[in-house]
């Protein structure tokens, strides 16, 4: 995959079977479709599924942000909100092929998924997990 920010081929790391694009410039991450629910279903998050079915619906939010092209599909993804104090901007593929997060929204995601949910111990290990994982792709 090439990353859609800056347009360096993406490492592929698998983490509990579920394949990470990350970006070893920008440190985005690029999860394909159903990935993210594996890694917050990995995490015991709660009821993850209704939050990213909402996420996936919310409207574009306008922003100075540029536009990126979906890795998979090269149409311009949406960006928008995906937590309740509007700080985590994400890229979604609009026919569905993924979701791409700049560096840090995925923590930022688990960690507001985790302050709802009982899955502490597992939504630290991901936390962790992630970065450990861009600390030594830097």
């Amino acid at each position: 995959m090439i990353c859609p920010v800056c347009r360096t081929d993406a490492l592929i790391v698998e983490y509990k079977n579920i394949e990470l694009d990350i970006c070893p410039n920008c440190q985005g991450i690029w999860f394909d479709s159903g990935e993210l629910e594996l890694l917050l279903e990995s995490a015991n998050l709660g009821d993850y599924r209704t939050y990213l079915e909402g996420i996936i619906n919310n409207p574009e939010v306008k922003t100075s942000e540029k536009k990126h092209k979906c890795p998979i599909c090269r149409r311009k993804m949406k960006k928008s909100h995906i937590d309740e104090d509007n700080k985590i901007l994400v890229d979604i593929c609009s026919v569905g092929d993924g979701i791409w997060f700049d560096s840090g929204e995925v923590q930022g995601l688990v960690e507001s998924l985790a302050g709802k949910s009982s899955g502490g111990d597992a939504s630290k290990s991901v936390q962790n997990f992630i970065g450990d994982l861009l600390k030594n792709k830097k």
